[in-house]
């Protein structure tokens, strides 16, 4: 099947909870682009506010410079815009890296960030953090994104078990984050899509509250409509954290 012939269109809103003073999250919703991003920032001050913000602008003018040109190549090497992808990420870190550098009161400060481009028939997805990307197709749902996090690492390993990490005192705590140094190790994923697809990325303000059975059918039943239903539900659930939800729809 043909670049042309597949479209991605999404929308996405981000809550501050009912908890938090502020809210540390961002995201991007770029039809335009067929470019989609949630992060989630961390760190004392406005440092988490400021480490997202960064993340998405430089995300987004990273990838304008370096695919513009390439994507419009007669044969395009996936693999190749998979790594321009994650490199997104990279300069991202470094940026965010640099402006703690230059105001001490910004030290510290990081955010996950996973990224999603349409390339022809397929979804390049790049991941840092405990930000999720997941699939819904034919009335299922799949979590691409690993988490990098301490109690996702322990469940990896058999230390606890996926109920007990629920309710840990640690499970806000994440292995890799943007911005806290220069460079990370970033995921990457290709995945060939299919007419009809949903495709949810959202921060642990929605997944650390609601199931992934209710994401699930709420995605089936309002389609792209169903990021409000789900800020919803998981301030309905406590709200003990920012919500950031973009879902986007697949069609030829």
């Amino acid at each position: 099947m043909s670049q042309a012939e597949f479209f991605i269109s999404g929308v996405g809103n981000t809550d501050i909870g009912r908890v938090r003073a502020t809210n540390q999250d961002s995201y991007l919703c770029d039809n335009k682009r067929s470019l989609f991003v949630v992060a989630d920032g961390m760190g004392g001050h406005a440092g988490g506010e400021v480490a997202s913000a960064l993340a998405v602008l430089n995300i987004r003018s990273y990838l304008d410079s370096k695919l513009a040109t390439y994507l419009q190549s007669a044969e395009i090497n996936i693999g190749a815009v998979a790594a321009i992808v994650a490199e997104s990420i990279n300069y991202a870190s470094m940026r965010i890296y640099e402006r703690a550098l230059e105001e001490p009161t910004l030290k510290g400060m990081g955010t996950t960030a996973t990224v999603a481009r349409l390339v022809g028939n397929s979804l390049v997805v790049a991941h840092v953090g405990d930000s999720r990307l997941y699939l819904v197709r034919c009335g299922y749902i799949y979590q691409i994104t690993t988490d990098h996090s301490l109690v996702s690492e322990q469940i990896r390993a058999g230390i606890i078990t996926k109920d007990e990490a629920e309710n840990h005192h640690l499970r806000n705590v994440i292995t890799r984050s943007v911005g806290y140094q220069e460079q990370e190790d970033v995921d990457s994923y290709i995945l060939a899509l299919e007419s009809n697809d949903l495709i949810l990325i959202c921060s642990d303000g929605l997944h650390g509250r609601v199931s992934s059975e209710t994401i699930s059918n709420c995605c089936k039943k309002y389609g792209v409509l169903a990021v409000d239903h789900l800020i919803s539900e998981a301030n309905t659930c406590g709200g003990d954290d920012n919500i950031s939800v973009v879902v986007c729809h697949v069609k030829v």
